[in-house]
């Protein structure tokens, strides 16, 4: 409820000469409750409003202040074309090491996919050119076929080992240039 609504809302006394008796007076008059209501929403929307407003104000009482701080001030150089490439060099030196190593490790890493490659390739054409194994199989058969799993896990293995081993000698050669 707001504090116009909370005033006593009787009127003011009559002007006209005539007594009481010809109008009803301000305290037997009945004002509706939906008019009451109007009343006090029209009230708490001023306050409301009221305050809006001064909030608004308190925001923008600085912007010519802010606009003048804000304000963009363009300023041209001019620099001679000697400067431009000295500069340019400069920075070309400073990152091409490092392009050229980021190049010799996308190829090496691209040379180790390959040899990965290889040797799926082989897996497979082992695995196609191995005889089916048959149910009737011999024990020396199945002895020979295990062997044979393990000797190629191993060497398996070993390649790995390689592999890393020349990966590692590559890194020290491309630590060495630099």
């Amino acid at each position: 409820m707001s504090r116009l609504s909370r005033a006593n809302l009787k009127a003011r006394e009559s002007i006209f000469a005539s007594g009481p008796e010809q109008y009803i007076g301000d305290i037997q008059a009945r004002c509706p409750p939906d008019l009451e209501e109007c009343v006090m929403s029209m009230e708490d929307c001023c306050e409301e409003a009221y305050e809006a407003q001064v909030l608004l104000c308190n925001g923008t009482k600085d912007l010519p202040r802010m606009t003048k701080i804000l304000q963009n001030e363009r300023v041209f150089l001019l620099v001679n074309e000697d400067t431009v490439k000295r500069y340019k060099s400069a920075l070309a030196d400073e990152i091409e090491p490092a392009i050229t190593e980021l190049i010799e490790r996308a190829e090496q890493g691209l040379a180790a996919l390959e040899k990965n490659e290889n040797v799926l390739q082989t897996k497979i054409e082992s695995a196609k050119s191995r005889p089916p194994t048959a149910t009737g199989t011999t024990a020396v058969q199945k002895l020979e076929a295990r062997r044979l799993q393990t000797l190629t896990r191993q060497r398996e293995k070993l390649e790995a080992e390689v592999r890393a081993l020349e990966d590692e000698v590559l890194k020290l050669g491309v630590k060495s240039r630099i």
